[in-house]
């Protein structure tokens, strides 16, 4: 089969990005225009701003992909794009964009779930990796187990019913005073501290699921911090941190092996910004070791939200036959 490039626009949440991804593999160019310095002072990413930061933005760095990966639009076989889940307004810049560009070219639009771009991350990491495998995707808005069986086919088996954890580490974050976005802070001052100080509690169901549930351990720190205040005792922030993020780790490693010894397969994917969490990547892959559980994961760059591993799912889609009407819409809350 002849190569196919993939033009790529990913606007879900705070970045502006795009990509030029060969194969749903090779990465060409993948710009990042990231808005974290504007959110930090709102202390998380406020829509609004998001959206008119993307629409500033969007079209400077589709040019400076192309002009990277050496291609004009004239090469491009195909345009992917993010149409959900994500903050409406941020999917909707990247979105229209893509469909003007896919109008005006005449070329096809293949619309992409943000979740599946996070799980082909690895695509294109470990350039041999086919399905079937367990992916792992937490990030700040999203926490699911998924039994990927194919290319494009997914069995989601396990997710979050209140908070996502990303979103957990920017709440315990700020409590703390660390500042946004929370997941790196915590990571970094947890190794300063005992993870075993403090007992947080583990959310388990009793029913037969594998879902999560990280708004308990959220509010056990919330309510621990309040307790130190009104009792006049010190906290040791990196004691609270530590056994923050091992009660989060826990959840989802037993989770997540759980599910590879029901579905019976040796090969862990993690995907998502909290992929390059440090103590989840140790834990996890000690863990899995001990089972014979292989664990991958995508480079820094890859686990946060990024126009290649659009990309990459895109191209899946499209040789898949699929291909998007010019009025697909943004869905906020697509489920995979």
């Amino acid at each position: 089969m002849d190569s196919k490039l993939i033009l790529s626009i990913e606007s879900s949440c705070d970045e502006t990005s795009a990509a030029v991804v060969k194969d749903g593999r090779e990465v060409l160019s993948n710009i990042i225009a990231s808005q974290i310095e504007t959110h930090k002072k709102y202390g998380g990413v406020v829509p609004e701003v998001a959206s008119r930061m993307h629409i500033e933005v969007v079209n400077g760095v589709v040019l400076e992909a192309l002009e990277e990966a050496g291609v004009t639009l004239n090469d491009i076989d195909a345009i992917g794009v993010t149409y959900g889940p994500g903050l409406v307004g941020a999917l909707l810049v990247g979105l229209q964009y893509a469909k003007g560009l896919s109008y005006s070219l005449k070329k096809p639009l293949v619309g992409v779930n943000h979740i599946e771009g996070h799980i082909c991350a690895n695509y294109i990491e470990h350039k041999d990796l086919k399905p079937p495998f367990v992916s792992l995707v937490v990030s700040g808005g999203h926490t699911f187990i998924v039994h990927v069986k194919d290319y494009g086919k997914y069995d989601v088996i396990g997710q979050t019913r209140d908070d996502a954890a990303g979103e957990a580490y920017d709440k315990v974050a700020r409590a703390l005073g660390l500042g946004y976005p929370g997941g790196p802070k915590i990571d970094k001052l947890a190794k300063e501290g005992n993870e075993n100080a403090i007992e947080f509690p583990k959310a388990n169901f009793h029913d037969d699921t594998l879902d999560f549930s990280f708004s308990g351990v959220k509010s056990a720190v919330l309510n621990y911090l309040n307790k130190c205040k009104m009792q006049n005792i010190e906290v040791n922030k990196a004691d609270v941190a530590a056994s923050f993020q091992k009660a989060v780790i826990e959840v989802l490693k037993q989770n997540v092996l759980k599910t590879c010894r029901k579905k019976e397969i040796k090969k862990i994917a993690i995907a998502g910004g909290v992929a390059s969490n440090s103590a989840l990547r140790e834990s996890l892959i000690k863990a899995a070791e001990k089972e014979g559980i292989e664990v991958l994961f995508p480079s820094q760059v890859l686990c946060t939200d990024n126009a290649a591993m659009i990309g990459s799912a895109a191209y899946f889609n499209f040789i898949n036959g699929s291909e998007a009407k010019l009025d697909i819409n943004a869905k906020p809350n697509l489920k995979l």
